[in-house]
This record gives structure tokens, C-alpha cells and sequence, in this order.
């Protein structure tokens, strides 16, 4: 069996290593400095690189090594993966140096609760950069955040889970479509107005269930996939929406929505603060974890 045939099927990286720096500098001298070894270690490292290839990639003219024209190809085609490797490790230095977190959310929470009171988390804090990312609640377990708000029963594989805030439904409508429509303060004032729809239509069917009534055929409406959309839907005074009080309670006591009732439907969802079970937080990811409990939870 020859040398050849006991190596891996991966090249010799030191040497792929070496190489590179050796054709950037165009020297031994410059690529030795630049590595901390010495020239003729170089020198090894790039017949080592030959051996494994089964290719000159250098030559000597007169006392310098120079690239034959397959070690330029094989330059030019393994150079652009070296500048992919220095940005990511640029990229984690900094990301060390910034001292950040990321946290991922759905569109509800980051608008109305999150966002509008992190400047006072950033004045506790100051030189701490925080990135803000959407959670997609049709697949959370390829979030790669520090922590995540989500919504849902609590129960996700590999994550702590703590209960942050209610998910019961309330009905709402804007100013204007109160004003244009109403006054609304029955059921029955309710079966004749446009509904609004979060996810699916069942929801409102469940809310007049629980007041005693049922809605007359089939729900209709606009139906839109979260509840950011339908929230936004509503302000417009495209119809009524049940929306979560604790996502809106900002735009009720502006008087931009008006709560049509008191009843709420819970159909046991919840908003969660995660955080993963097999890692500990950085000392930055724990102060927001515990802002985030102290401020925002109930």
C-alpha cells in the first residue's frame, strides 16, 4: 500500500492552509511570518500538498518558488472558501466584542409590547446590541435565537418554557368602525357585522358558543394568517377582530380600539418566554431573560 492510498479523502489542511498563505503573499519568507513557522517548513507543508494531489503547484525559478499554472487554478478555486472562513470568524469576534443577543418573536409581541419598551432595557444597559428576529410558530425548532417569545401550549422539546402572558380572546373594533356601526353591545349587534378572522374561522363560532348563541351559517370574513395582520385589519375598520388584551391594551387606552365585551375564550394557549434546556445564557442573555419576566410578564 503507497502513502497515497493511507490518506483521508480530505486534504491535508495544514498544508491547504499553508499553500494559501504562501500564494496570497507570493513568498515563502511572507507566508512563514504570517503562520509563525519557519520557511522550511513551508516548504514542507507545500510538497506534502503536492503529494497528496499528485500535482506540481510550484516551481523554482532562479531562488524563488513560484505557482505553476496548476497551483494558480488550484489557488483561485480554494481562495474564495478562505474568505468565507475569515468572515465567519470576523463575525463571531465581533459578535464577542458587541456583546450581543438575539432574540426571536412573533410579529404580535415585537410590535406591541417588546419593541416600544426596549429603550428602557438599552438605557439599563448600555453597549449591549440586541437582534431582533421573527420566530416562526409553524417551526420553532429550528429557531437559532439565545431566547424566543412563542405562543402555544408551552411544551417544545429542548426548550425551558415559562409562562409570560394569557392568550385569551376578546373582541375589539376600531374607533371609526364603532362610531360608523354602532353602538355594538349585544351578540345579536355582533351577527351583523363584519368578523375578522386569526388563523382559521372557528374561533369566533367558539366565542358566541360560550355567550349562548350560535352564529347564523357559515362564518365568513377575512381571514388572515397572525395576529398582527388581523389586529392591523382592525384598526383599519375593516370589521371586528378578537384580539389578546395584553397584546392591545396600549391602543384601548388611546381609544384608537374599543373592547366590545368583557367575555374572553381561552383555548389554552399562552405566550411563553424559551430559553434551550442544554446551554446556559451568557450574563447579557440572562439580564434580558429576567427584564423580559420582571417587565413584560404578568
Amino acid at each position: 500500500m503507497n502513502i497515497l492510498e493511507q490518506l483521508p479523502n480530505d486534504p491535508p489542511l495544514r498544508a491547504v492552509r499553508t499553500f494559501e498563505a504562501f500564494a496570497r503573499h507570493g513568498g515563502v519568507n511572507s507566508a512563514a511570518r504570517e503562520l509563525d513557522i519557519s520557511p522550511s517548513a513551508v516548504s514542507h507543508q507545500l510538497r506534502l500538498l503536492e503529494t497528496f494531489l499528485q500535482q506540481p503547484l510550484t516551481i523554482r525559478q532562479g531562488r524563488n518558488l513560484v505557482l505553476t499554472e496548476e497551483g494558480r487554478e488550484y489557488y483561485r478555486a480554494i481562495r474564495s472558501a478562505f474568505a468565507v472562513l475569515r468572515s465567519a470568524t470576523e463575525h463571531v469576534r465581533e459578535k464577542s466584542a458587541l456583546r450581543q443577543i438575539t432574540i426571536s418573536m412573533i410579529p404580535m409581541f415585537s410590535f406591541n409590547l417588546f419593541i416600544p419598551r426596549l429603550p428602557v432595557f438599552l438605557q439599563e444597559n448600555p453597549g449591549l446590541d440586541i437582534n431582533v428576529t421573527y420566530a416562526n410558530h409553524r417551526s420553532y425548532p429550528s429557531d437559532a435565537a439565545d431566547l424566543s417569545i412563542r405562543f402555544g401550549t408551552g411544551h417544545w422539546p429542548g426548550y425551558h418554557s415559562e409562562p409570560l402572558l394569557s392568550g385569551a380572546l376578546t373582541p375589539y373594533c376600531s374607533r371609526d368602525f364603532h362610531a360608523a356601526r354602532g353602538p355594538l353591545n349585544s351578540l345579536e349587534d355582533l351577527r351583523q357585522v363584519p368578523l375578522l378572522h386569526d388563523e382559521e374561522r372557528g374561533t369566533w363560532a367558539q366565542w358566541f358558543a360560550e355567550g349562548g348563541t350560535k352564529h347564523p351559517g357559515a362564518l365568513q370574513g377575512m381571514l388572515f394568517e397572525d395576529g398582527q395582520l388581523t389586529l392591523t385589519a382592525t384598526l383599519t375598520g375593516l370589521g371586528c377582530g378578537l384580539l389578546r388584551a395584553p397584546m392591545v391594551a396600549h391602543l384601548e387606552a388611546s381609544g384608537e380600539l374599543i373592547r366590545l365585551s368583557p367575555r374572553e375564550i381561552d383555548d389554552g394557549r399562552a405566550y411563553y418566554l424559551c430559553r434551550r434546556t442544554g446551554g446556559e445564557l451568557s450574563v447579557e442573555g440572562s439580564k434580558l431573560y429576567e427584564w423580559i419576566k420582571r417587565t413584560l410578564g404578568k
